[in-house]
């Protein structure tokens, strides 16, 4: 006797018709089709540029700033510098200002993508400092003391550069207020420095004797501009220094500067400082 061999139902195998066939055939190319076609759209789709970043450090004079503007940017040299004395450039200065952006290129970290120009990267340093500097306790502080924002700015770009440490900033903000409602003349080395397009802790006796209106050892009161550009640490200082007398300092030694009322301890002070200075040159 012949017996026939049981097979399951989903192991046997199923003759197609030709309309079975093409039917099979026709899904298989259209899910090949819907497969390929997602991974073509893609390309169109806009891709993300990661930006770059410029880092503007605090303190740094308007030509520093305009110098890493231009390296950044990868733009001949004095293309940035051009942009800023445009006035088509519209940088948004206070009008005490009188158009020279010094004092008003905030110190930050600012992205830089491809698209970007030296006129936007000016105007967004620029809308920056307004922001940081005219509201706030900035502001009010300079209300307070009877400021306007841009004399605010020039005593911080002052404190920023004559203060050794962040700790130092209010202290030297007080002698310079100190000074001017005595009268006295700041006699700071920094503007000097600013007018003689350094930057050094020697000053001779001829650099206090130039014509210039960043003299502040023949002149009285704070200098036409800024001197750099100050952070906001250097802007709350010069709105809110802290109570005292002081009238002299100076930096003896990096994490050592030492403020006085007492003009023959200035004088003590100073010399202790070529003391110094002159071993460190003989070294």
């Amino acid at each position: 006797m012949t017996y026939r061999t049981w097979q399951p139902e989903h192991r046997r195998r199923r003759r197609l018709t030709r309309r079975g066939r093409i039917a099979l055939l026709l899904g298989a190319v259209l899910a090949v089709a819907a497969a390929i076609a997602i991974p073509l759209l893609l390309p169109d789709e806009p891709a993300v540029e990661k930006p770059r970043t410029l880092v503007i450090p605090e303190g740094w004079r308007a030509g520093q700033v305009y110098a890493a503007v231009d390296r950044s940017l990868r733009l001949p040299e004095g293309t940035t510098r051009a942009a800023a004395a445009s006035p088509a450039t519209g940088l948004g200065l206070p009008a005490e200002a009188a158009g020279n952006p010094e004092g008003y290129l905030f110190p930050a970290t600012y992205p830089v993508l491809s698209s970007t120009t030296p006129e936007s990267l000016l105007r967004y340093m620029v809308d920056t400092a307004n922001k940081r500097f005219g509201a706030g306790h900035i502001g009010t502080g300079a209300q307070r003391k009877g400021l306007s924002l841009h004399q605010t700015v020039v005593i911080a770009s002052i404190v920023q550069a004559e203060a050794d440490t962040p700790e130092d900033m209010g202290k030297v903000a007080r002698v310079v207020h100190n000074r001017i409602a005595r009268g006295m003349a700041l006699q700071m080395d920094s503007t000097l420095n600013y007018a003689l397009g350094r930057s050094t802790v020697d000053t001779t006796h001829e650099d206090t004797r130039i014509a210039s209106p960043y003299n502040t050892y023949e002149r009285t009161g704070l200098p036409p501009t800024p001197i750099g550009n100050p952070g906001e640490e250097a802007m709350t200082a010069a709105v809110a220094p802290p109570e005292g007398k002081w009238l002299y300092f100076v930096t003896v030694r990096h994490g050592d500067t030492r403020f006085t009322a007492d003009y023959a301890e200035h004088q003590a002070n100073v010399a202790e400082f070529n003391a110094e200075r002159r071993a460190a040159k003989a070294g």
